[in-house]
């Protein structure tokens, strides 16, 4: 009984995993959509000129870059939180 309870553990502690990591990118998406477009695309046309290609290209890059290194602080605070104690895993 105690080996089922911990696998349904598990298994609830992965869907929620994934279910924050799916959120994660829908957000990234958004406020790079948001963000880089707003930025680099003044007046919407039916098709991006160079210029606005290599903008698009470089925010992206550059957003990703940052939200990666956010992203690896966090996820390194929360370890160092749990092996402290203060934050139970």
């Amino acid at each position: 009984m105690a080996d089922d309870s911990a696998s349904i553990k598990r298994a609830v502690i992965q869907q929620i995993q994934t279910e924050a990591q799916v959120a994660n990118a829908r957000t990234l998406i958004e406020k790079l959509q948001g963000s880089c477009f707003t930025s680099c695309v003044p007046t919407p046309g039916s098709s991006l000129s160079s210029g606005e290609s290599a903008c698009m290209t470089n925010c992206m890059e550059k957003y990703m870059a940052s939200w990666n290194i956010i992203n690896a602080t966090y996820i390194a605070r929360i370890k160092q939180e749990q092996a402290s104690g203060s934050l139970r895993g």
